[in-house]
């Protein structure tokens, strides 16, 4: 648990925000280039009537976080370690390949995704923009590494909300300043349907929305945060309905905005052009505050991704020798916290390992990947994640060992099957175009 003393002076500046700090940081590592860009093309290809999409995208998001957060204040321990303790020792491995395969791919993504908002601004290479968003995108990568590594979860915290602000506020703006009617919106979504045309880029809104793998981030946040027991759970909820409320704006916001443009191509390059026609409706400065939006979604979800995935090595890390008890206390039907205090994973030499390599790869991936091989690459196995978090938590938070205070009632558990069904569902008709 991170001590007091690292933590004052973020209390003190952000106040009562701190009560949803922790969704803030989901909130935005979870809206990514690839969520913006997704949600854009779904509006320019089917316009508005795909608003609602965002709104149940975020939903299941929802729905899966607290579980995750239900089993955390429920056992003390992240559901990670509950995975492992129930499945045994083997299940180790198979999560560490998927996670490195994801890791690689996350960061070269983010990375290259920043360097294209980067060099939007300003082009370090004039005349070669490849060039300039290789040495950008090297450049956010080391920023990152410096504020989580040095900076510490204070600064973190403070720069994760920061950038949330700008998101919001850029979105909004650009979205008041396209005029929209709130009537036709509300007739073209009441009652929901899905749109005959551009159905795969729809539906990719609602698998996208809100994150995969960086679900798992939320249980070692508010831990961090000090959160247990029914009380923990109780502000978990507030913060997270607080955060995918956000999440389902921003989806929103760039449908809208995707509607209203003729939106071409593909990739992280589609940034800039959203932007050059949005200069064309609302002016250079409609087209800065886009861009700077842009910018602050995708290096905030670098941020969080650099400071919350070395958490998941640092956890098997520690925990291996930790398995063994876990699964023993599993066996005996003891599911409840064990009192003993968790150390600081940070300060755990896998952390910091993972960091560094997370930091890294970006050297390697943004000169030998093209963007729209490694964020196609990035969602693929971002997809397969989803459905099988969903499985966890009807097995995990399913177990009467749990008590009734914190298992899955029967309205959970119906929704965690629907989740299941449309994710599977996501991922075998994505499969079956390619």
């Amino acid at each position: 648990m991170t001590p007091p003393s690292r933590r004052v002076w973020t209390d003190r500046l952000l106040g009562p925000l701190m009560l949803i700090v922790p969704g803030l940081m989901v909130a935005a590592t979870g809206v990514g280039a690839g969520d913006l860009i997704s949600a854009s093309l779904a509006g320019s290809d089917a316009g508005v009537g795909v608003l609602w999409l965002a709104v149940v995208g975020a939903a299941m998001k929802l729905v899966l976080n607290e579980g995750v957060a239900r089993w955390q204040m429920a056992t003390g321990t992240s559901l990670l370690r509950g995975l492992v303790a129930s499945l045994g020792r083997w299940a180790v491995w198979p999560f560490l390949i998927y996670f490195a395969a994801w890791a690689a791919l996350v960061a070269g993504s983010l990375a290259s995704a920043c360097g294209v908002a980067a060099t939007a601004f300003v082009e370090l290479t004039p005349g070669d923009p490849n060039a300039s968003r290789i040495l950008w995108g090297l450049v956010h990568a080391a920023v990152g590494w410096g504020i989580v590594r040095v900076g510490g979860l204070a600064v973190f915290e403070s720069v994760m909300g920061l950038s949330v602000a700008v998101m919001v506020v850029a979105v909004l703006v650009c979205v008041l300043g396209l005029g929209p009617d709130p009537q036709a919106l509300w007739n073209a979504n009441v009652p929901p349907r899905l749109p005959a045309a551009g159905l795969d880029r729809a539906l990719a809104v609602l698998g996208g929305v809100g994150g995969t793998v960086t679900l798992l981030s939320y249980g070692y946040w508010v831990r961090d945060h000090g959160r247990q027991g029914q009380d923990g759970l109780r502000i978990c909820r507030i913060d997270l309905t607080i955060c995918y409320l956000l999440t389902a704006a921003f989806g929103m916001g760039m449908i809208l905005i995707g509607s209203r443009i003729e939106v071409e191509g593909q990739g992280a390059r589609l940034a800039t052009q959203l932007a050059d026609q949005l200069g064309a409706t609302l002016g250079p400065i409609g087209r800065m505050l886009f861009l700077a939006g842009f910018w602050a979604a995708v290096f905030s979800s670098l941020l969080g991704v650099w400071q919350s995935a070395p958490y998941l090595l640092a956890d098997l890390w520690r925990g291996r020798r930790r398995i063994q008890t876990d699964w023993a206390r599993a066996r005996v039907g003891s599911l409840t916290p064990s009192h003993e205090e968790e150390p600081d994973l940070t300060s755990d030499p896998a952390y910091r390992w993972g960091l560094a390599v997370l930091a890294w790869l970006p050297a390697a991936t943004l000169f030998v990947t093209s963007v729209k091989t490694i964020q196609y690459a990035y969602a693929a196995l971002g997809s397969l994640f989803l459905p099988g978090l969903a499985a966890a938590l009807l097995v995990l938070n399913g177990s009467p060992r749990l008590g009734t205070a914190y298992r899955n009632g029967w309205l959970t558990t119906a929704l965690l099957i629907m989740i299941l069904l449309v994710y599977l569902g996501i991922l075998i008709r994505g499969i079956s175009l390619n």
